[in-house]
């Protein structure tokens, strides 16, 4: 999509580039206030409306790197609409003197469902039935499909305590789990709540449900490596819907090769998409799904409204230059 028809590209304004897809609604009020402009990186137009470009709106897939801040002479805010800034280079964007705004907890509750939703789909399997079944049916499938443990008997095991972290352990203890969690800081109790602040080891160790919730730090990279995987119980329920680099994937392979009981759900990978080389490929207890936590309407309503701190740093700087 080419600049927008709005009466706003009739004035003296700025000009937004938004590289990846935005709520109508939060695209509408956008484009009142600003000259927009949609173009994704590698369509042809993207490098003249990029060096025209005041602010840049990116979500998940669009690398703001040196190489395309050198081509955004005129850039003052880069917004992020969502929570991660892994795809910002942020020491760039202060070097420029170029904000970068985004929206730390639009996303919180999104991912915190999506993950006892799968957690639930792990423990608790369910069939519905299409139609009508004899006696025997209906027995074999009372029979067959029953739960491996109720939450309440389980360890739940929280890597990382930030805000998705925190509301994990205020769901698990309202529902009856026993928590341990991990984190590179010192946590304050108000932070982890009920949990017990135990050394990472100690957490795969005993857990009987892991969940991954790590920023995009570099030393997060292979943090939690085949030591540490190879610890883990012979039938634990993996989950990672942080960052797919923070695993390693190699070794988590030949666990679960080495303990068919035990269960990877991953909603994150590396790379995006993954590849026909990915290792876990082909394992039946590997549940790879396409990065799927916050995705849900609200949330990424919630994500898309970056575009308020967006318009509100082109204000300031605007008034910084009268």
């Amino acid at each position: 999509m080419l600049e927008s028809d709005s009466p706003a590209t009739e004035r003296n304004v700025p000009l937004v580039l938004v590289t990846e897809s935005l709520a109508p609604e939060a695209l509408s009020w956008l484009t009142d206030r600003c000259a927009v402009v949609q173009l994704a990186p590698g369509h042809p137009d993207f490098p003249s409306a990029l060096a025209r470009a005041e602010a840049l709106v990116v979500r998940t897939y669009t690398k703001v790197d040196a190489a395309l801040l050198a081509a955004a002479p005129r850039l003052r805010v880069v917004g992020r609409a969502g929570v991660g800034l892994d795809n910002i280079d942020q020491g760039a964007c202060a070097a420029r003197g170029i904000a970068v705004v985004n929206t730390p907890d639009a996303n919180t509750q999104a991912v915190v469902e999506y993950v006892f939703a799968l957690i639930l789909d792990a423990l608790r399997p369910r069939a519905a039935l299409a139609g009508a079944v004899d006696r025997a049916e209906w027995n074999r499938l009372r029979k067959e499909i029953v739960g491996r443990r109720q939450l309440d008997e389980c360890t739940l095991g929280v890597v990382g305590c930030g805000r998705i972290g925190r509301r994990v352990i205020e769901v698990a203890e309202a529902i009856g789990m026993r928590s341990l969690v991990n984190d590179l800081r010192p946590l304050t109790p108000e932070e982890h709540r009920s949990a017990e602040v135990v050394p990472i080891e100690r957490l795969f160790r005993e857990s009987d449900v892991i969940t991954i919730h790590v920023d995009g730090r570099t030393d997060n990279r292979g943090a939690l490596d085949q030591q540490l995987i190879a610890s883990m119980r012979e039938d634990v329920v993996l989950l990672n819907t942080s960052r797919g680099f923070v695993l390693d994937h190699a070794a988590l392979a030949a666990f679960l090769a080495a303990n068919p009981a035990a269960l990877a759900l991953l909603d994150v990978h590396e790379p995006e998409p993954i590849t026909s080389e990915h290792p876990l490929l082909g394992l039946g207890n590997a549940h790879l799904f396409p990065h799927l936590a916050s995705r849900t309407e609200t949330a990424l309503r919630n994500m898309s409204w970056v575009v308020r701190e967006v318009v509100e740093e082109l204000d300031s700087a605007r008034k910084r230059d009268q």
